[in-house]
């Protein structure tokens, strides 16, 4: 077993945040991941938006404090629930946030790294599978963006007329809850990996990278060909090019068997080169 079935005052060291999705039941989700202890990749959903917000409410590389329990609907075996339901407080414990953030950070989430997709797919078939993981890409070669659907699906915003989707002002007045924003673009990095013949694209899902393009938008004025200049100017020349990039990878639930590939880059750790690391 990976990990007990219920784990109280759980330890986690928060370093993903997914970009938010609508739920008719629960509002807007957010699956969360990190290092239980610093150590072992737990993933936490569902999580609601608004608990999450900011980097104001949870920075990443934040220390929380929650009781978990693991989903019994999920096969994947770092994958738990808050044990008391979505909108279960967590506690702050701090933060990697001082002068030696960078060097503290990689201390955690460089115990164990990756270099090759096709060895990190082999661990997700096995039994138990793996579906969390970081890994350090030989080279980065491109992010593609491409245009999506700028709303979200029509049974979503359905959804968001019905009751649950509804909240109450502190007057009582009744307000109808806005969906997030959808982000009108989808983003992928193409890259190798040790073994790679040829370049791989893969889907990111980080919020770091929807914030970002909306950040961009409000400085472009509101042109998005100009706003995804912005955005690839700081990952491919500000980040990619002078910095150690690893990607935090994760498996859906809905494809982690079927599909070939089951990854997706679920959030990108950008620390200053020259330090020391353990590759697998």
């Amino acid at each position: 077993m990976y990990l007990p079935e219920t784990i109280n005052n759980a330890r986690v060291l928060v370093t993903v945040k997914t970009y938010p999705q609508p739920s008719g039941k629960y509002g807007e989700l957010v699956c969360t991941a990190g290092l239980l202890d610093g150590d072992k990749w737990i993933r936490i959903y569902p999580v609601a938006a608004e608990l999450l917000a900011s980097s104001v409410k949870l920075p990443k590389y934040s220390w929380i404090r929650l009781d978990l329990k693991r989903r019994a609907s999920d096969f994947r075996p770092e994958s738990y629930s808050p044990r008391r339901g979505i909108d279960e407080p967590f506690v702050l414990d701090g933060r990697l946030g001082t002068s030696r953030a960078w060097a503290e950070r990689r201390e955690y989430v460089e115990r164990e790294v990756f270099e090759s997709m096709t060895d990190l797919i082999a661990c997700a078939k096995e039994r138990p599978p793996r579906s969390l993981a970081t890994l350090a890409p030989r080279e980065i070669t491109e992010l593609v963006i491409e245009a999506a659907s700028p709303t979200w699906r029509e049974k979503w915003l359905v959804q968001n007329q019905q009751g649950s989707m509804f909240e109450v002002d502190n007057d009582g007045t009744i307000q109808r809850r806005r969906l997030i924003r959808k982000l009108p673009h989808t983003y992928s990095f193409r890259f190798l990996s040790k073994g790679d013949a040829r370049p791989r694209t893969m889907q990111i899902e980080d919020w770091e990278i929807g914030a970002l393009y909306w950040k961009c938008l409000s400085h472009s004025d509101n042109d998005p060909e100009a706003a995804n200049r912005l955005v690839r100017h700081k990952y491919m020349t500000e980040l990619c090019s002078k910095r150690d990039i690893r990607f935090f990878m994760g498996t859906t639930q809905a494809h982690h068997w079927v599909s070939p590939n089951p990854f997706l880059i679920i959030g990108v750790f950008y620390p200053p080169r020259g330090t020391q690391m353990q590759l697998l």
